[in-house]
């Protein structure tokens, strides 16, 4: 459901890639669920049996890519989608005991669980920033339970994940993104 929380405009595509150890899987009901986490977004009668054929009528193409080799992780499960602004990805892995983690998003390395609501912020890496955003959070009154950070580079974009403990509010986003850099800030559920 990630993908489809952070996809702003129309898909056309959905690129499932599995690498390493998940490259060896029947890769259906994978590709079913990844559909079915992002068309939930969409409609409320979705599941894993009919999401392949919603996907369908809704003209979206398909597309699943295998690749036996590992790079930096023994199983990774990469989710593309392509809209008329580009090309957005999502990587994800399983650590130890089986725990589902965040391990990029968007080209950027981060690692994250994701649970409950979360605080989703794009912004430009300055120092400051994390203090003012801690600031304005804590002014609102919202506790943060994670916060999860990756950049591209040193003065680079960032994409900051934060758990908190009760939905993100509107008001809180308005806060949020009139933060001097943020470039993109919105809630998400899981």
């Amino acid at each position: 459901s990630l993908v489809g929380q952070l996809t702003t405009g129309a898909v056309s595509r959905i690129s499932v890639h599995t690498e390493g150890a998940a490259a060896d899987l029947n890769a259906k009901p994978i590709v079913s669920a990844v559909l079915a986490g992002y068309l939930q977004t969409q409609t409320a009668t979705v599941n894993m049996v009919n999401a392949p054929v919603l996907a369908r009528e809704r003209g979206l193409e398909v597309r699943e890519v295998r690749t036996e080799r590992e790079a930096d992780y023994h199983t990774l499960l990469r989710v593309s989608v392509k809209t008329e602004d580009g090309e957005r990805s999502v990587a994800g892995t399983l650590f130890g005991d089986s725990a589902p983690r965040l391990v990029e998003l968007l080209g950027i390395k981060i690692e994250a669980d994701l649970a409950g609501p979360m605080l989703y912020v794009v912004n430009e890496d300055a120092p400051g920033f994390i203090g003012r955003l801690g600031t304005a959070l804590g002014e609102a009154g919202v506790n943060i339970g994670t916060f999860h950070l990756g950049r591209r580079s040193a003065g680079g974009e960032a994409v900051l994940l934060l758990s908190v403990d009760e939905a993100v509010t509107p008001d809180l986003l308005t806060k949020v993104r009139a933060l001097p850099g943020v470039k993109t800030a919105m809630g998400l559920n899981f």
